[in-house]
């Protein structure tokens, strides 16, 4: 029996600088509704690729973390 996969957050990315700069090029000259429709994509992506709903849904809990709904419907508040 295997043992179920675990969330990996330590850096695992190779040329993270890189992909930061990709990431960054994407965006740029996109209206904001179209960079949060190509962040959806990408989302959607990723985790097809993932494929595993143990770890995509410990990566949900991770990103979610220290982050509370302010006032306002439109923004967050990321706390320490």
């Amino acid at each position: 029996m295997n043992a179920p996969a675990k969330l990996n957050t330590a850096a695992n990315i190779d040329r993270p600088d890189d992909f930061y700069q990709l990431l960054v090029d994407a965006h740029r000259d996109l209206a904001p509704e179209q960079s949060r429709l190509l962040n959806s994509k990408l989302i959607l992506l990723l985790a097809n690729h993932i494929g595993d709903l143990d770890i995509l849904s410990s990566a949900i809990a991770a990103a979610k973390s220290g982050i509370t709904p302010s006032a306002s419907d439109d923004e967050l508040k990321v706390t320490a």
